[in-house]
C-alpha cells in the first residue's frame, strides 16, 4: 500500500469546510492552504448544505462548541453524510466536561464519521476506556495506543487515530503505527487541529480512507521532522510553528517515502 500522496492532492485541490475551534483557525486554514487544499471556515447554519455541496471534505472539531453552535455542526454533519463525504470529527478535550462529552456523543449516536481524531486519551475517553484526562493533555490510562484506536474504530466503525509519542491508526481490523514524530509539534496549539483537517483532506482525494489518514500523517509527522531539524532541535515553538508551515508546503512524495516509518499490525 503506497502512503505517497501529496502530488494528488496538490493537484486535485479538495475543498474542505471546517467548524474550527476559535483558538486555531489561522494554523488550521494556513496549514491546509500550503498543502494544497481549499480552507473555508464557517459558523453560520444557514450556510452548510451550500457549503459542503461545493466541498469535498468537512471537518468538525467540538474544542470550543457553545451550545448555540450544535445546530450548525449538525447541519454540516447531515450534509456530509447526506452527499456521502468525508467527515472528521476532532473530539478536543472531550474528557474534560460531561458537556464535551455529551456532544459529541450525540454527534457519534446520530452521524457517521469517516475518522475521529485525537490524542490516546480523548479516544480512550470516546472508546469507553478507563483514563485520566486533564484538559487538552493526554493523560494516563493501562491501555496501549494501540489498544485504544482499535477499541474507538470497532466501537464506532470509522477510522480511529490515537495521537501520541507514536500515532496509532486503526479501522478496527488492521491497525498501523507511525513513528515519525517530533516533540516540538506538541508545542504548538492547534497542530492536533490541523492534522483532523488534514485528514479530511486526504480522504477527500484518496479513496481509501484508512490509506488517507496514514498520508495525512506522514504529511505532517515528518513535516514537523524536518522543521524540528532545522532548528538544530532546538524547543522554539515560535520559529517552528513557522518552519512546519515551510515544510508542510515543500514536502514531496519522494521524501516521505524516504523517511516514513510505518509499521502495519
Amino acid at each position: 500500500m503506497a502512503y505517497s500522496s501529496i502530488q494528488s492532492l496538490r493537484q486535485k485541490k479538495p475543498v474542505v469546510v471546517n467548524y474550527a475551534n476559535f483558538v486555531t483557525p489561522f494554523l488550521v486554514a494556513n496549514g491546509l492552504n500550503v498543502i494544497g487544499a481549499s480552507p473555508i471556515m464557517s459558523d453560520e447554519a444557514a450556510e452548510a448544505d451550500d457549503l459542503v455541496g461545493i466541498s469535498q471534505a468537512v471537518s468538525l472539531n467540538a474544542g470550543a462548541v457553545r451550545k448555540e453552535s450544535w445546530p450548525l455542526m449538525e447541519a454540516l454533519a447531515h450534509a456530509a453524510n447526506t452527499r456521502h463525504l468525508p467527515l472528521v470529527l476532532d473530539p478536543v478535550a472531550v474528557g474534560a466536561t460531561r458537556y464535551r462529552q455529551n456532544l459529541n456523543r450525540e454527534l457519534l449516536a446520530h452521524y457517521s464519521f469517516s475518522a475521529i481524531r485525537g490524542n490516546i486519551g480523548e479516544i480512550a475517553v470516546l472508546a469507553g476506556i478507563d483514563w485520566a484526562t486533564r484538559g487538552i493533555d493526554a493523560g494516563e490510562g493501562n491501555s496501549s495506543g494501540k489498544e485504544v484506536a482499535i477499541s474507538c474504530a470497532t466501537r464506532y466503525h470509522t477510522i480511529a487515530i490515537a495521537s501520541g509519542q507514536v500515532d496509532y491508526i486503526s479501522d478496527g481490523e488492521k491497525t498501523c503505527a507511525i513513528y515519525n514524530q517530533t516533540d516540538l509539534l506538541p508545542s504548538v496549539v492547534g497542530s492536533g487541529d490541523l492534522l483532523s483537517s488534514m485528514v479530511a483532506a486526504y480522504q477527500g482525494v484518496i479513496t481509501d480512507p484508512f490509506e488517507a489518514a496514514v498520508s495525512a500523517l506522514l504529511h505532517l509527522n515528518i513535516a514537523g521532522e524536518i522543521a524540528s531539524e532545522a532548528l538544530d532541535h532546538q524547543y522554539l515553538p515560535g520559529s517552528f510553528a513557522y518552519r512546519l508551515l515551510d515544510a508542510l508546503s515543500t514536502l514531496t512524495d519522494e521524501e516521505v517515502t524516504a523517511r516514513m516509518k510505518v509499521e502495519v499490525m
